[in-house]
């Protein structure tokens, strides 16, 4: 059964459409974040180690309030790797296993990159699709990038 809940079925859909490709980001960088965490090496092994452990599972809880808010909008969500990686702007990096502060800058590069994406967001879900809900959601995940991008950029001062 659709929703009805004062959005029409196009702002439905380019609104669930926004937020698959907020879903395989996310994905992306969670997947990245476990691998960062799997991998630090150095002296800052168990700062870095636990950091990147709290980073993933705001992610993974970020994932599923993302999918979560498809399905609210009557949309299916995506939920495989070949989805994920088709819809993603943020790539992987295989085979590179960087030092500590290049780890670190590559993910702030993504967190920074996502809090540029979920802005722009935010603007086509209030102004575009007329969907206040899901633009403040997206600002609520906007937030939790920025404070995850202050705290990587403070390892690189």
């Amino acid at each position: 059964m659709k929703p009805h809940i004062g959005i029409s079925e196009k702002h439905l859909k380019n609104t669930s459409d926004l937020l698959a490709h907020v879903l395989a980001n996310e994905m992306v960088l969670y997947v990245k974040t476990r691998k960062a965490h799997w991998n630090i090496k150095g002296e800052s092994f168990m700062e870095l180690h636990r950091l990147f452990e709290e980073h993933y599972k705001q992610l993974e809880e970020s994932i599923d309030l993302v999918a979560e808010r498809i399905g609210k909008l009557g949309q299916n969500t995506i939920g495989t790797l070949t989805e994920f990686t088709k819809h993603a702007t943020l790539k992987e990096s295989p085979g590179k296993y960087l030092p500590s502060k290049e780890t670190i800058k590559e993910l702030l590069k993504d967190h920074e990159t996502l809090v540029v994406q979920l802005r722009n967001g935010i603007e086509e879900s209030s102004e575009k699709n007329k969907d206040s809900g899901t633009a403040d959601f997206l600002t609520y995940l906007m937030e939790e990038h920025e404070t995850i991008s202050w705290i990587l950029r403070r390892y690189l001062n």
